[in-house]
């Protein structure tokens, strides 16, 4: 049988092999669109602190940094769903225990794929992009992705949001300076095809937005919806839960008050990461 070549980076094997050698628990890390890897960094260092060990694995090809990312926007292009679940999931199996997973956004979707796998000890999904199956699609979900719905190149062509379309479809909970500086510091162009992928979810029987809500394996589950989020609403999260709590497995459902899909990286990110950890040491306890 054909053996298929690693996609796992030298970078992303250094990263394991400290997780492996620490002998602590481990939380895998996995971003979304418009962001890169770097974006769970302050995450990472309080998770440390509480005694876990991380990973933060990257998309297939992403560059190295934000102003690399930024020089080369079409890096970013032709990424799919399950390519990209397929790299976490090879990454994860390296580990010697099962990680906690965190995603958000796209992340989110990807990590509710990995425990559905049962290749997690605990999920935590924060506006989360929804499966197939969740069929709420809110106007200002519409609205938000309409800078890739809206430009069929975007299938092919890395996309970069302006920081108009950024302020609403992430920072729309926040002042126009916190927004301005948000959009500086992480935002990077993103493949467009995951989001068509979620479009077209519930038209395609063989969708890569699939989730295994069922698999008795699944784990802890964690969703975080954000009241004020943009880009994914509360409603769509809210169905995701309901659907998901049909699994024999712990199934949560958080709604942060005044919080946009900037969540994860704003001035508040702290109290997203604390309602986190909290869950995953429910399960994951350290030491």
């Amino acid at each position: 049988m054909a053996q298929h070549a690693s996609t796992i980076t030298s970078a992303e094997r250094a990263e394991v092999e400290r997780a492996n050698d620490s002998g602590r628990p481990p939380i895998a890390f996995v971003h979304g669109l418009w962001l890169l890897s770097s974006s769970w960094d302050r995450w990472r260092d309080l998770a440390e602190e509480a005694g876990y060990t991380t990973i933060a694995p990257t998309w297939p090809d992403d560059p190295p940094s934000v102003e690399a990312a930024r020089s080369n926007p079409d890096a970013f292009a032709s990424k799919m769903v399950q390519e990209v679940t397929d790299h976490y999931l090879e990454v994860i199996a390296e580990l010697n225990v099962k990680p906690a997973v965190v995603g958000h956004s796209f992340g989110g979707l990807i990590a509710q794929k990995i425990a559905g796998e049962g290749a997690s000890m605990a999920t935590v999904a924060i506006d989360p992009a929804p499966f197939q199956g969740v069929l709420s699609v809110p106007l200002s979900s519409l609205k938000s992705s309409a800078p890739v719905v809206g430009h069929p190149r975007s299938l092919s062509h890395g996309v970069t949001l302006t920081l108009e379309e950024f302020s609403y479809g992430w920072a729309n909970a926040l002042d126009e300076e916190e927004a301005r500086a948000l959009y500086q510091e992480f935002h990077v162009a993103a493949a467009g095809n995951p989001i068509f992928q979620v479009v077209t979810a519930n038209l395609n029987p063989f969708s890569q937005t699939k989730v295994d809500t069922k698999n008795p394996d699944r784990g802890p589950l964690l969703l975080i919806a954000g009241e004020s989020d943009h880009t994914v609403p509360v409603k769509p999260t809210e169905q995701s839960f309901t659907i998901q709590s049909k699994n024999p497995g712990v199934t949560e459902f958080v709604v942060m008050p005044n919080r946009g899909h900037s969540l994860t990286i704003d001035h508040g990110w702290q109290e997203v990461a604390e309602a986190t950890f909290g869950f995953i040491g429910r399960f994951v306890p350290v030491g």
